[in-house]
């Protein structure tokens, strides 16, 4: 794998490069989708800072409820060394990074949602509700742009497996010398395709506030299916299910409601002009 790039002397991270990448892609896009709304690209911008806000929030704080157990057991370290009078700033650091340092996509994907809410509630002027379809269709193929950063980083491997690749030196001891499937690229590949479909309806004009919903529809259920070729239990299993397929049930299980009470209030609209 490579998980740093050197360019300008510098070190640069492959994921931070990629999701950079996807930002500013997913931003176009935005854009280029708003236009017709006339709304002003400083306005997009605020607009995807206050995403990646809530992205950022919610990605680091469901991995830290993933590793509960690490968490408690650095809270008791950390008592011990305050009764101690041993704790030091640098080892507060250390405990944050481990506990804080990781980020899992359903949580950005929630945060950032929960902060698109709360700008439209409190934004001068609001915000059209035509950007929660846009929204919708931006973050598949930002999130392409991630996977591809998280296959390059390493930190997502697949189980192990005939098709795929070896890594040497990886930054996870696990995945040295072993043939795994390249599941960040598989996804990626989904997110891709499933930004296309977005893409097509959000311009066909006949899904009107139902994108969001459709992609809460069909990429947990991709999700789920992707993460049995997953190799890594890091995240937490529960009753034989990783915590992204619980949440991706739970998705796809809104997801249908809201869909049909969509349906039925065009229904109603339907019946009324009638």
């Amino acid at each position: 794998m490579f998980p740093f790039f050197e360019m300008f002397g510098k070190t640069i991270g492959s994921y931070a490069l990629c999701a950079f990448a996807g930002f500013f892609a997913a931003l176009c896009t935005a854009a280029k989708l708003a236009k017709p709304l006339k709304m002003d690209f400083a306005d997009i911008i605020l607009v995807f800072t206050a995403i990646s806000g809530g992205m950022l929030a919610g990605g680091h704080l469901l991995y830290a409820v993933t590793n509960i157990d690490s968490i408690v057991k650095y809270i008791d370290f950390v008592l011990e060394k305050m009764k101690n009078g041993t704790l030091t700033a640098e080892y507060i650091k250390l405990v944050l990074s481990e506990c804080f340092g990781g980020s899992v996509f359903y949580g950005g994907f929630l945060g950032a949602a929960a902060a698109l809410v709360i700008y439209s509630k409190h934004a001068k002027g609001g915000l059209r509700k035509e950007f929660i379809d846009i929204f919708a269709v931006c973050v598949p193929l930002f999130h392409c742009f991630g996977r591809i950063g998280c296959f390059l980083g390493g930190c997502c491997y697949g189980i192990k497996s005939s098709i795929g690749f070896i890594a040497h030196n990886p930054l996870l001891p696990e995945m040295s010398g072993v043939r795994r499937f390249p599941i960040a690229l598989a996804e990626s590949v989904f997110n891709l395709m499933l930004f296309g479909v977005l893409f097509y309806l959000y311009k066909s004009g006949r899904n009107y506030g139902r994108l969001i919903y459709i992609y809460m529809l069909i990429y947990p259920a991709g999700r789920f299916i992707l993460e049995f070729f997953r190799g890594d239990e890091i995240r937490g299993i529960f009753f034989c299910l990783s915590t992204s397929q619980w949440i991706s049930a739970a998705l796809i299980l809104t997801a249908i409601i809201m869909l049909k009470l969509k349906a039925s209030e065009k229904g109603k609209e339907t019946g009324r002009s009638n």
